[in-house]
């Protein structure tokens, strides 16, 4: 043990993790943690409840394992008590929706969670909550969810294979990726199922290169019946890890051997990928995820509430869906960080907190209720400050400087307002919903990029904001 005690130890775990995420991310989901104790194989946490418990575990699990293995090494795991009131142990029960209170603190049960619950199959890194009945099916991916269905149901017998899933940060793919997976194990239906990250078989290629395994790797990963891989396009530009990932592509899809992949764009998009990779993916189906629209926004907070047995007020849950637009991991972190304010403070859930919530997430200004935010606003401000009529706008020049508006425009028709990708294209000569995504993209890269296209930016969004408010 060193002699290092287990207050000690996490406290150097939450300086390596303070200093690589935001302050407020820091400050609502690792300050809770508490060390509890340690032994020579584990180090014990406490969380203040399940819901606590889920989301730090699902997405903070990597940084804690790396802070824990660069402060004490390896050989030590991470094990979790969540603190849960005897008298009050039923959610259901609490008719304000929010989460059980404490009021006497005592008594206490600690419940020993391990993180290896969440593997279901030994080599997979598959999340048991990812199935197919958990996904909620909206017209923005109700393609994608058929093609996942009918890939899980025969493996490697469709025409879809490969099977590519692509679209922005948080929009369901993961979710999917590894309802496939999940579902072929239920059934049994094939002998061995691997999931990873693109990064995971990248380090995994670099450490057989420097044991002389790279034999060992490639005959490892040939063997599976089916290959899920997530975020390929961390692929770009690692051209050793192309090559080895071409042939065992080759290898599994000449023996029909099913292969799942997803990336945050179409493959065709990506740069620094093999021609005859993106060649690879084009022969199967490419099917593209976008983000939902207000209904199945609020069905996906609805399903959520409903699987935790929270009564949660509808009022709450537009207001959430309303102005949480990007994509579902931004909602539902949304609905925890909710949950956990109700839990940590001791408040029922309501407007009043859930705007409180939605304040820190997407500021004052999205949180005006009486605002009208509307398309024809946007355009007129647009056209008023590139000094062009409405039909310039929406038609057809590629002018540099009107492409610009265009794009501008439909980035802020995207932020400002609830209308689908669809409609937005519609409002703008009937252009096409992936017209809409190319240009949101756009604005984003050149706001990173240019800093005379930010100041221009900035100047419009403050003319919009002094427009509407």
């Amino acid at each position: 043990m060193d002699n290092i005690g287990h207050a000690e130890l996490w406290n150097e775990c939450l300086e390596y993790i303070q200093e690589r995420i935001p302050t407020q991310t820091f400050n609502t989901w690792f300050e809770p943690i508490k060390s509890l104790s340690i032994t020579e194989k584990e180090l014990f946490l406490q969380v203040p409840n399940k819901f606590f418990y889920d989301w730090v575990v699902s997405h903070y699990e990597n940084i804690i394992q790396q802070s824990l293995e660069t402060t004490y090494g390896d050989g030590l795991k991470i094990k979790y008590t969540i603190l849960m009131d005897d008298e009050q142990p039923q959610p259901e029960k609490q008719a304000s929706g929010s989460i059980p209170q404490n009021p006497k603190a005592t008594p206490q049960r600690d419940i020993i969670v391990d993180n290896s619950s969440k593997i279901i199959e030994k080599g997979t890194k598959i999340n048991k909550n990812y199935i197919f009945e958990t996904f909620v099916e909206g017209k923005s991916n109700q393609f994608a969810k058929a093609a996942a269905m009918a890939v899980a149901n025969t493996p490697g017998a469709t025409s879809f294979n490969p099977l590519v899933l692509y679209g922005g940060t948080g929009l369901g793919k993961t979710h999917l990726v590894q309802a496939i997976g999940n579902e072929v194990i239920k059934n049994q239906s094939i002998k061995s199922v691997l999931y990873l990250s693109s990064d995971t078989f990248t380090l995994d290629f670099i450490s057989a290169i420097q044991k002389n395994k790279s034999t060992d790797f490639s005959k490892y990963y040939r063997n599976v019946d089916m290959l899920l891989i997530d975020d390929i396009q961390f692929f770009q530009g690692k051209e050793s890890t192309q090559e080895q990932f071409f042939h065992i592509f080759n290898s599994l899809y000449q023996h029909h051997k099913q292969i799942v992949l997803t990336t945050d764009k179409n493959p065709m998009e990506l740069k620094g990928l093999q021609e005859r990779l993106i060649s690879r993916f084009k022969s199967g189906l490419t099917v593209d995820i976008q983000p939902p629209d207000l209904e199945t926004r609020i069905a996906i907070l609805q399903k959520k509430a409903e699987r935790e047995e929270l009564e949660i007020p509808y009022d709450v849950i537009e207001l959430l869906a309303s102005k949480i637009r990007s994509n579902i991991r931004e909602l539902e972190g949304a609905l925890i960080r909710l949950l956990a304010y109700s839990s940590l403070l001791r408040v029922d859930i309501n407007v009043q907190l859930t705007r409180k919530v939605l304040n820190e997430i997407v500021g004052d200004s999205q949180l005006e209720s009486n605002i009208s935010y509307s398309i024809e606003n946007i355009q007129e401000v647009i056209t008023g400050k590139y000094n062009i009529n409405l039909d310039t706008l929406v038609g057809k020049s590629r002018k540099k400087e009107i492409a610009e508006a265009r794009m501008t425009a439909m980035y802020l028709a995207r932020k400002y307002t609830n209308l689908s990708l669809k409609s937005i294209g519609l409002y703008f000569g009937g252009r096409d919903h992936s017209t809409v995504v190319h240009a949101c993209k756009w604005v984003d890269d050149k706001l990173d990029a240019s800093e005379e296209f930010q100041k221009r930016f900035e100047k419009i969004k403050k003319e919009f904001d002094t427009t509407l408010f």
